[in-house]
């Protein structure tokens, strides 16, 4: 079983913008965590919040290329580490953000129902990112509801 995640989405704005709106304090909480601690860097350990939940976490970031790609793991602290890689291919007007998780343990007898969240979760994140980017709906984020 392939235990990749991937999600893909086209954002129409240059790649130097969306890459702002991933490694910016001051702009990831316009469509996705409420906060972060700092610029998203190579070797960097960023502490990531959701007020709405009440929750925090820390991401790694393992590679950063300016406009290009992002790669961190996160879920390390519930033993549960996954990498990210969020590339970024585009031209001056759109730019299509592909986003891979993977490291999901395929053993695990809850795989498919902790891809299918982590699928949902990527779609609404890149959902949320273009409402911002292209229309600067900043309200989106956290609106998901799990029952």
């Amino acid at each position: 079983m392939n235990t990749e995640i991937i999600t893909k989405l086209k954002i129409n704005k240059p790649a130097s913008e969306v890459f702002e709106a991933f490694v910016s304090p001051a702009k990831i909480g316009n469509f996705w965590f409420s906060s972060s601690s700092e610029r998203w860097q190579q070797g960097k350990t960023i502490t990531l919040r959701y007020d709405e939940y009440n929750a925090e976490g820390k991401i790694k970031v393992l590679e950063v290329e300016d406009n290009k790609k992002i790669v961190f793991s996160w879920g390390e602290e519930h033993n549960e580490e996954t990498v990210v890689a969020i590339t970024l291919k585009g031209s001056d007007t759109s730019t299509i953000v592909k986003v891979i998780e993977s490291g999901l343990k395929e053993d695990d007898p809850e795989i498919v129902a902790k891809m299918i969240g982590q699928k949902e979760g990527w779609v609404y994140t890149l959902t949320c990112l273009k409402g911002y980017m292209e229309n600067g709906v900043n309200n989106l984020r956290a609106s998901l509801v799990h029952e």
